[in-house]
């Protein structure tokens, strides 16, 4: 369990900070970049959470407790740890997330155009929500191109917007109420 007694340390006053194997980086590290990333995503998805009721509600507050294993398992490097358990993404949970996308997914009417991100309140929180994650899925592809990354992590962040997509669009009325792109409406 965690405990946390004291909010300020003062050990990254100059620019550093300690990733969960006690392994002092910049702040600007690729690693703490991604961390940051996913934590403003799960920022994203509390507020859209505001407007959200009943499954929905429990679907998302199960993808925040996901992202702060995620934000574990990024703060310690791959083999970070030798003979220690550390916790990391499993597959178990991105399989779960694509379940999660077919359900929302399966009653949505197909699309005939790119929806814009808009809606009802619910729906545009969701639509942010999901831009977020896709510049967290940067990060994290960015991080794996420099060093290793559970690849279990990288695939549940990149299904992360897809999910976030159609709950946007369940939102939205089941579908009837997206807001779609016009090509060339205002020329």
């Amino acid at each position: 369990m965690v405990r946390i007694n004291r909010i300020y340390t003062r050990t990254g006053d100059r620019g550093t900070a300690a990733l969960g194997n006690g392994e002092r980086r910049q702040k600007s590290d690729l690693r703490f970049a991604a961390i940051g990333e996913l934590d403003e995503t799960n920022a994203a998805i509390g507020l859209a959470r505001l407007h959200a009721h009943g499954d929905l509600d429990r679907t998302l507050a199960r993808v925040q407790n996901d992202l702060f294993d995620l934000g574990a398992d990024l703060a310690v490097p791959e083999g970070g740890e030798k003979g220690k358990s550390r916790l990391r993404i499993a597959e178990a949970q991105v399989a779960r997330l694509e379940e999660e996308i077919d359900r929302w997914n399966a009653d949505l009417a197909p699309l005939t155009s790119f929806v814009l991100p808009g809606g009802s309140a619910l729906a545009a929180a969701l639509h942010l929500a999901r831009t977020v994650a896709r510049r967290a899925e940067r990060a994290a592809v960015a991080l794996a191109a420099a060093e290793p990354v559970n690849p279990a992590a990288l695939a549940y962040v990149n299904r992360l917007s897809d999910l976030l997509f159609v709950t946007a669009r369940f939102a939205n009325d089941g579908g009837a109420g997206d807001v779609l792109w016009v090509p060339g409406e205002n020329r």
